[in-house]
């Protein structure tokens, strides 16, 4: 390839992480998009190909094309790009496929630009992307997919993100049910408010799950695991989620939860073999069911996009 086209991987993401709802998010190994980004002298964003899945290839309703006019906007520079999308992550999944397009597009175009930007630039380049999916502009995904590793979103009005160490034997499993669920759909259904007790409950939890990220505490990490505002409402959306997360906690799991908006649900172990066998007894359960998944095992994928 010439220094005019390059090849990137954009990784799945699993945001909220129980306790985070919004500001926090983590990047995945083993998943995710791949994307061929190229420098053309024709002004614009132009979606040449996408293969994987049936997406729009308009501009103007591709998350990477609206990502890729944001940065447009604020690029110095005359020219536009191509883009060819390998669409790996179903939409819908609950695992970031909107914000690896998303992040990919605007990651690709800034190192084909010479890295004008920086990545707290970048990701709001890419929220614009998740507005366009989700109708709210997030970004606890597109930060880890952009930073890599685990990332909180301290502020977003300045935005402010923040990177967490992954401890090394953190192993993430995640299954995904072949059901669509609309993150603008599982959105409708929150509750605006909150108690002060639940409350505090969740910002210890947040507290908890920081403090044992960089402890490598991975019993710290398990027990703050835990989410009070949202995923007792979101769960009913999913099936057997509720045997999913009491046999994955049997099987050696540190915690599970919903990932995103669903419908996957994701379970953090310390070490490959138990994040496997967790991955067994979560087949098992929507093997009794009888809904088709998919199933992901992966370490935590430090870099973020990253060329091919």
């Amino acid at each position: 390839m010439n220094q005019n086209e390059i090849k990137v991987f954009c990784p799945a993401t699993v945001a909220n992480i129980s306790c985070g709802f919004d500001v926090l998010g983590v990047a995945l190994d083993s998943v995710g998009d791949e994307m061929i980004v190229r420098k053309v002298s024709k002004k614009g964003i132009q979606i040449t190909k996408i293969s994987g899945q049936d997406l729009p290839k308009e501009t103007l309703n591709n998350v990477a094309g609206v990502a890729g006019n944001a940065f447009l906007l604020a690029a110095d520079y005359d020219g536009g790009f191509e883009i060819e999308i390998n669409k790996k992550i179903k939409p819908g999944s609950g695992i970031g496929s909107s914000a690896a397009s998303s992040a990919g597009a605007v990651w690709a175009m800034n190192h084909l630009l010479g890295n004008p930007f920086n990545k707290t630039e970048l990701v709001e380049f890419a929220m614009e992307g998740e507005r366009l999916a989700s109708d709210v502009a997030h970004a606890d995904n597109v930060a880890p997919a952009l930073f890599g590793g685990f990332t909180l979103v301290r502020s977003y009005n300045p935005l402010d993100i923040v990177t967490i160490p992954a401890p090394s034997e953190l192993y993430i499993t995640i299954i995904h049910p072949q059901i669509e669920i609309k993150t603008s759909d599982s959105r409708k259904i929150l509750k605006t408010t909150i108690s002060m007790e639940i409350g505090i409950k969740q910002w210890g939890n947040v507290g908890g799950l920081i403090a044992g990220l960089f402890k490598e505490d991975y019993e710290l990490i398990g027990r703050s695991l835990e989410d009070h505002i949202v995923e007792p409402i979101r769960s009913i959306l999913i099936p057997g989620f509720n045997e999913v997360k009491k046999v994955s906690l049997e099987a050696g799991a540190l915690g599970s939860g919903i990932s995103g908006s669903g419908p996957s649900i994701f379970a953090f172990s310390k070490g490959k073999e138990t994040a496997l066998k967790v991955g067994n007894v979560m087949k098992s359960i929507y093997d009794k069911i009888g809904i088709a998944y998919e199933i992901h095992v992966s370490k935590v994928n430090t870099e973020g996009v990253k060329l091919l």
